[in-house]
């Protein structure tokens, strides 16, 4: 009772740090408004503050609600367990491990885990999905399948990506359920299908999705495993509450029957996320197990989490404008007011991190020098910035302070590690220039690539130059940053150039993690 009590306890805490940030940040946005501005420049940028801080509130709220609303689910789920039966009968499941120039000795190794789970072998039939360009490598797959009683399936072509292979399986496979596996996934719990198939009872069911999790490696490794911990440990349950669980491409289960009355996997770069919806659309039911069966490979290198998020931003931002398209179809599923906002901040999620911080930024540089018209002053006198008085910078400062506050303790709470909470920060300022950069890459249907590449050089100089060309754009705007911090400095706004230096800081660990992390 002490412990329910103290953890009810801390999660009102978090809400009501989220709050105070939102209400701190529209404060300081009205006194911009009603008393820093002079001028119909200052005016214009004090009214493009308060929308930013209308988009922030709003999401800082959805943030606090969803973490609050997660804290329910357990008792959700078991009312669910309560009406579950063992299985009667064992219904044939697919397998199945897309891999594309992966590594051979991980892919034998995970699909030979898999052929450990407890279930019928005559009813469990395995496939390779290969859609390797080299040819050494595929004929290593070829013959490693074919001697483990793995059907192999190659293509020449990725057309449609991961979905484009999946769809190409469904030609070979008559099974009734499809378990999926990104081939770093190590199986530790072989009890997944007959733990997950009895919620299959419910005909309307179209998936289940279990928690992902990386094995434990560096620091830097497992702040990513928090980094997509938070997303499956507040927003996965939370959204399941509203039917809106996100299949997350791997360690589920789905339904063959569902999945051809959608029409295959949508054929984009994050497939999951998009036969999500369909399935929500097509009126199907899903569930989501907090409950890790299989773990993947650590994220090691700063470079495999650009890649990462460029892929998440980019497919997010091809989401959001197919599901604006979805939603105008007059025979499209009639969604409740909490479906539609979760579908809505999903698309948005990433881009509101990384575009509203820069946005934030660029803001923060024009108010701090823009006291009056810039057509009627000079340089010196613009520097200056005397509007703004020391009680709202303090409230401004705190806003900012704030923001780290909130993350940072919520990852104290939940995962033990404050130096991993600032780690989470950091990494949403050292992503934002990629992620922008992949959401409009989307919106323009550029290519999906994130074209970024790690330096292999071990010399301090060459590694340097390399890490300084790939981040060009965050390095020069960083330092740019510094640079009017310090104006600021020397004209007396001490609150306008730490916040300009701080930024700075900020922005800069894009460099300094490339640097240290390659």
């Amino acid at each position: 009772m002490v412990t329910t009590l103290k953890k009810s306890t801390l999660r009102l805490f978090v809400v009501l740090l989220f709050v105070f940030l939102t209400l701190s940040g529209l404060i300081f946005s009205l006194y911009l408004i009603y008393y820093g501005a002079h001028t119909l420049y200052t005016y214009v940028l004090a009214s493009l503050f308060i929308m930013l801080s209308l988009v922030s509130g709003f999401f800082n709220i959805f943030i606090a609600y969803s973490y609050y609303k997660s804290s329910f689910y357990s008792e959700y789920l078991e009312g669910i367990k309560r009406y579950l039966k063992p299985l009667s009968e064992h219904p044939t499941v697919a397998i199945v491990m897309p891999v594309y120039n992966e590594d051979p000795y991980t892919v034998k190794r995970n699909m030979l885990k898999l052929k450990g789970m407890k279930y019928p072998k005559e009813r469990m039939h395995f496939y390779l999905l290969d859609d390797s360009t080299n040819e050494q490598l595929r004929s290593d797959l070829r013959r490693f399948a074919d001697s483990n009683g793995i059907a192999y399936i190659h293509r020449d072509s990725r057309s449609g990506f991961k979905a484009g292979a999946l769809n190409n399986m469904l030609k070979h496979s008559k099974d009734q359920y499809i378990a999926l596996f990104d081939y770093d996934e190590y199986l530790t719990n072989a009890n997944f299908l007959e733990d997950l198939l009895p919620y299959f009872e419910d005909k309307k069911l179209s998936y289940i999705q279990t928690e992902k999790r990386y094995f434990k490696g560096t620091f830097f490794s497992d702040t990513v495993d928090l980094f997509d911990a938070f997303f499956f440990k507040f927003v996965q349950p939370s959204r399941a509450l509203n039917n809106t669980a996100i299949f997350a491409g791997s360690c589920g289960l789905i339904r063959r029957s569902a999945l051809d009355r959608i029409g295959g996997f949508p054929e984009y770069i994050i497939e999951d996320t998009f036969f999500s919806l369909e399935s929500d659309m097509h009126n199907y039911t899903s569930i989501y197990l907090p409950k890790v069966y299989a773990y993947g490979k650590p994220i090691t290198t700063f470079t495999d989490l650009v890649k990462q998020q460029w892929r998440y931003n980019y497919g997010d931002t091809q989401f959001m404008l197919y599901y604006l398209n979805r939603s105008k179809n007059p025979e499209a599923k009639r969604q409740s007011l909490m479906s539609k906002i979760d579908y809505v901040t999903h698309g948005l999620g990433m881009n509101y991190v990384s575009v509203i911080l820069i946005m934030f930024t660029l803001m923060s540089v024009l108010i701090i020098f823009a006291a009056v018209s810039p057509s009627e002053v000079t340089v010196a006198q613009m520097l200056q910035a005397k509007y703004i008085t020391t009680a709202m910078e303090v409230l401004g400062i705190s806003t900012f302070v704030m923001s780290i506050i909130a993350p940072v303790v919520l990852t104290k709470i939940h995962f033990k590690s404050l130096r991993k909470g600032f780690m989470v920060f950091t990494l949403n300022f050292s992503l934002s220039f990629i992620r922008t950069k992949a959401a409009l890459a989307a919106a323009m249907n550029h290519s999906p690539s994130a074209g970024w590449a790690k330096g292999e050089s071990r010399a301090i100089k060459s590694r340097a130059l390399h890490t300084l060309r790939s981040t060009l754009t965050e390095t020069t705007f960083s330092s740019t940053l510094l640079v009017l911090g310090l104006f600021a400095f020397l004209f007396n706004n001490v609150y306008g150039a730490i916040w300009l230096i701080w930024y700075a800081i900020l922005y800069s660990s894009t460099f300094i993690l490339f640097y240290k992390y390659g």
